[in-house]
C-alpha cells in the first residue's frame, strides 16, 4: 500500500472533520459532475434494505431518504453538526425513524448490530493505516447475514494533490481560501476487494462509466 508517512496522524483526521464542518453550508456546490453518478442512485435503490439501517458519515442526509424507502429505522453517524442540521432538514417528515448520532466515527462505537451498513463518499477519507480498524467496527455493527453497501469515488484533482499522487493527504479550500487538509485513497475496485477479502469480507466492487465505484456484499462465511 502506497500511504505517506503521518498521512492519517490525528491531526489531518482532525482537519479533515473541520473542513466537513465548515464547508456544510457549500457542500453540495461542490459535487461531482461525471458520469456514473446515476449508476450509484440505482445501486443504493437496489440495495436499500428493509429492517434497521446504519449510516456512517451521513453528511447532509444525500442517501438517507433512499435508505428510509424500506428501512425501518436509520441511525446516521456523523461527526458534524452542521451536516447533520442539514440531513435533519431532509428528512423533516421521517424524523421518528431517524436516530442522529455526532460522533467521530475513529472513536465511535456501536450500541447496538444492524440488518445493513450503508456507506456515501467515506470509504476513501479512511487511512490505509486504519483499514482493518475500521472494518472491524463494521463487523461489530453488523447482525449475522447483514449486508454492507458503499458508494465513493476516487477523483482527486492536481490542486488538491499538493503533496504528490503518491500521497494520500490531500489539501482542500474553501470558497475563502481556506486550507484544510484531509484523506483522500484513491482506490481501485480490484485492490479493494483483495484487501476486504483479506479481512474476511465477500464484498463485489464495481467500477461506474466514471470515477465512481460501489461495493456490496457481507461477511464471508464461517469467517473466524
Amino acid at each position: 500500500m502506497d500511504v505517506d508517512a503521518g498521512g492519517g496522524d490525528q491531526q489531518v483526521l482532525a482537519e479533515q472533520v473541520a473542513y466537513y464542518r465548515a464547508v456544510a453550508a457549500e457542500y453540495l456546490d461542490g459535487r461531482i459532475d461525471e458520469p456514473g453518478g446515476d449508476e450509484l442512485d440505482l445501486a443504493v435503490e437496489r440495495f436499500c434494505p428493509a429492517g434497521d439501517v446504519l449510516e456512517l458519515a451521513s453528511g447532509p442526509g444525500t442517501w438517507t431518504p433512499q435508505l428510509l424507502r424500506r428501512a425501518d429505522t436509520v441511525t446516521a453517524v456523523d461527526a458534524s453538526p452542521e451536516m447533520q442540521a442539514l440531513a435533519k432538514q431532509r428528512v423533516a417528515a421521517d424524523l421518528g425513524r431517524v436516530r442522529f448520532v455526532l460522533a467521530d466515527l475513529f472513536t465511535w462505537e456501536p450500541d447496538r448490530r444492524y440488518d445493513a451498513v450503508f456507506m456515501g463518499f467515506w470509504l476513501s477519507h479512511v487511512p490505509w493505516e486504519r483499514f482493518a480498524e475500521f472494518w472491524a467496527l463494521v463487523d461489530r455493527s453488523l447482525r449475522p447475514g447483514g449486508q454492507v453497501l458503499f458508494v465513493d469515488d476516487a477523483h482527486r484533482t492536481e490542486q488538491e494533490l499538493v503533496n504528490g499522487e503518491a500521497s494520500t493527504t490531500i489539501e482542500r479550500r474553501l470558497r475563502d481560501g481556506t486550507a484544510h487538509r484531509a484523506v483522500k485513497v484513491p482506490h481501485t475496485p480490484h485492490r479493494l476487494e483483495h484487501e476486504l477479502a483479506r479481512l474476511g469480507w465477500n464484498i463485489r466492487v464495481h467500477q461506474t462509466s466514471g470515477p465512481f465505484y460501489w461495493g456490496i456484499g457481507g461477511r464471508t462465511t464461517n469467517w473466524r
